[in-house]
Formats: structure tokens, sequence, C-alpha cells
């Protein structure tokens, strides 16, 4: 099924990943220490029709 038209190019992040820094801006809502300082979600581009080179001349 379709949800735009063209398909938009979007970013593809794990939810796992967007779950931990979620987790992580909970505690500091809460006022405890975290574990760790930082999350790096891995990320990957999936290109579809909404991106195109630049038109040629």
């Amino acid at each position: 099924m379709r949800w735009a038209i063209p398909p938009l190019t979007t970013i593809r992040q794990p939810l796992t990943d967007m779950a931990a820094a979620t987790a992580m801006l909970l505690t500091l809502a809460q006022g405890e220490p975290l574990a760790q300082s930082r999350v790096e979600p891995a990320a990957e581009l999936v290109i579809r029709d909404s991106t195109a080179p630049p038109p040629t001349a």
C-alpha cells in the first residue's frame, strides 16, 4: 500500500535503539544518573522515488 506519491525517501532506525534513547530521557526526567551518556542508533537511508539526481542542463 502506498502512503505517499511519490514514495518518500526516509531514514530507518531500529526500534530498540529508539527505545533505549527514550529510556535515557525518562531516567533523566526522574532525576536519576545515567548508566551511559549516549546512544548511537544505527541508521539506514532508504532511497525511494522522492530522491532523484539533479536535472541535466
